[in-house]
């Protein structure tokens, strides 16, 4: 990563697997239009937020480094952010919400390096860095807010998904590129928008991660604060959508308390919402979150954690009574009764830690071809191994050098010479090595002599299931990058024709270098090759105000009439009410 990133002392904590995903943004690839773009919404957005938005928004834009007139560079708001403890990375589109989530976890703000276009400046289905920088950075400059941020991002990043959330994942994000490109064609547009409902209506059961996200949506995103009554705007989704922004106040649309209720709404990232939800204050979010969090698997653990690792196919840990970590691809489990484990099993690379760091030599080298372990009590001994003293492991025959039977109350019986044990450092017992070993539930083998020494987890319960690793560094290839990338626009020569009137007229503004003459030939170039395009005739008339040139009757009276184009009206009667002077 640090060869395209500038490194500082929160990216540079971040674990070596996310760093695939950050990207170099693509500064220059921004057209003229594009900064006018920004502009633009920037503008109209500091306008009217600063009447409705949560009173942290405005003093957080100065906070995080953003400005009004240009697209922000990461290594300048780097530079700002890092004084709130804060960082922000470049990411190709959207990623994968346990990568999103971990990135959060570690005060880093992921911002899509993409630009909406001018058909989509109200809003945009795709994640841009208008959505990113300008809605989610300014309201982290609030303490509060922040460290619920971040605490999202560390229980988030341990949410379960199922098999199919990955899918919907590629599906949206494969949508969003395409609406938000003006070279896709409608049939593609339609294909992916059926497959994206297709797959709303056929999820089944809500993951941990589709509940977590669904809390993530109606807050970071769509979330409004205060009173129902009179709710102010905090959520990015909305601080960056002029239409949303707007509409979102309106009685039409239903506001509700914020609850943990909320877990359960799904939401359609393609429309507008039909309601949103109302939290009293920024503490409130954590109190909610923390109630979310003692549902999860994380904290909750048992056979139901374990099944939801199954079920999601993809790498995860438990943690059981010792402290002693399993993490790699769970695709079996033995149950036992009251919601326990008698046996668990993993796929492929697997490795062991306690405290999420890797047990010496028990990392994915040693154990590549699965893990399997008995879990729980042995049979008429009330005393739980990890309790017992080494004078009670000998009284009991679990000893080294000494060939043994355990059987445990759940039917699993593993026969075998003990040779060595791994303890922690408060000299509690996490697994026991044996040779010659055959382990046997029933009639089922699960393990025998001729597969090689056998390591047993000690462990009475499992009291934690979570999705990712224990060390972070046992699996560095986790998460992957989607093979969908957001598509380069290419341009024909008119547009680069038009992009280099925007330039023009951007540079006198910056130089203050205006001319009636340089307008005017702008203006009437404009107006003979590029008669729709109202953005560059809203700045060429704010320059001719400023100067108090006459070719401002000329350009309003354009204005006047593209606005009898309902696709025009409103995007220009607001940029002319953001002019000191207004048209009449």
């Amino acid at each position: 990563m640090d060869d395209h990133f500038e490194m500082n002392e929160v990216t540079e904590k971040l674990p070596k697997h996310l760093h695939k995903f950050v990207v170099k943004q693509p500064y220059e690839e921004y057209t003229a239009q594009n900064q006018a773009v920004w502009r633009y919404v920037m503008r109209m957005n500091v306008d009217y937020l600063s009447k409705v938005a949560h009173k942290s928004y405005i003093s957080g834009l100065e906070k995080t480094g953003i400005s009004l007139e240009y697209i922000p560079k990461m290594e300048g708001m780097n530079r700002i952010l890092k004084d709130i403890g804060w960082a922000a990375v470049s990411v190709d589109g959207f990623i994968p919400p346990n990568a999103f989530m971990e990135f959060q976890a570690y005060n880093v703000l992921v911002i899509a390096s993409e630009m909406r276009t001018i058909n989509h400046i109200e809003y945009t289905p795709a994640p841009d860095i208008i959505h990113e920088a300008a809605g989610h950075a300014p309201i982290i400059a609030n303490p509060e807010y922040a460290e619920y941020l971040r605490r999202f991002g560390e229980i988030g990043s341990k949410a379960i998904s199922s098999a199919k959330d990955y899918e919907m994942y590629e599906a949206i994000r494969l949508l969003s590129i395409l609406k938000e490109n003006p070279n896709s064609t409608q049939k593609d547009i339609q294909e992916a928008q059926e497959k994206v409902e297709w797959l709303q209506g056929n999820m089944g059961e809500l993951s941990e991660m589709a509940m977590i996200r669904n809390l993530h949506w109606w807050t970071v995103e769509y979330g409004l604060i205060g009173t129902l009554d009179n709710p102010k705007i905090y959520g990015a989704g909305l601080l960056s959508s002029i239409g949303e922004s707007a509409w979102c106040l309106q009685k039409e649309v239903k506001k509700l308390p914020y609850s943990i209720e909320a877990a359960t709404m799904n939401f359609d990232i393609t429309k507008p919402q039909p309601q949103l939800f109302v939290t009293p204050d920024f503490a409130y979010l954590s109190l909610v979150l923390d109630e979310f969090a003692n549902t999860m698997a994380l904290r909750r653990g048992g056979l139901s954690g374990i099944n939801k690792l199954i079920r999601s196919k993809n790498l995860g840990t438990i943690e059981l009574t010792t402290g002693i970590q399993i993490s790699g691809v769970f695709d079996s489990v033995i149950p036992f009764k009251n919601n326990k484990v008698a046996y668990v099993q993993t796929t492929g690379y697997t490795a062991l830690a306690n405290r999420d760091k890797e047990l010496i030599g028990h990392g994915i080298d040693k154990h590549k071809h699965g893990f399997g372990s008995p879990i729980g009590k042995l049979k008429g001994i009330n005393l739980p191994i990890e309790d017992m003293s080494p004078r009670d492991l000998k009284a009991y025959g679990i000893y080294e050098g000494e060939f043994m039977t355990l059987e445990f109350e759940s039917g699993i019986v593993l026969k075998g010479k003990a040779i060595t044990g791994t303890r922690d450092l408060r000299g509690k017992i996490l697994i026991i090595t044996f040779d010659e070993c055959t382990v046997t539930y029933k009639d089922k083998i699960l393990f025998q002599p001729e597969w090689g020494l056998y390591d047993m987890a000690v462990g009475k319960e499992v009291i934690s299931a979570y999705a990712g690793a224990a060390d972070i560094d046992s699996f560095v290839h986790t998460n992957k990058v989607s093979e969908v990338k957001t598509h380069k626009i290419t341009y024909a020569e008119k547009e680069k024709e038009l992009y280099a009137l925007y330039d023009e007229v951007r540079k006198m503004r910056e130089d203050n270098s205006s001319t009636e003459k340089k307008l005017a030939t702008i203006f009437q170039q404009l107006t003979k090759d590029f008669p729709k395009d109202w953005l560059l005739l809203l700045e060429i008339y704010e320059l001719s105000l400023q100067n108090n040139f006459s070719l401002q009757i000329k350009v309003l009276e354009v204005l006047n009439n593209l606005k009898s184009n309902k696709s025009y009206t409103k995007l220009i009667e607001n940029g002319l009410n953001l002019l000191p002077v207004k048209s009449k």
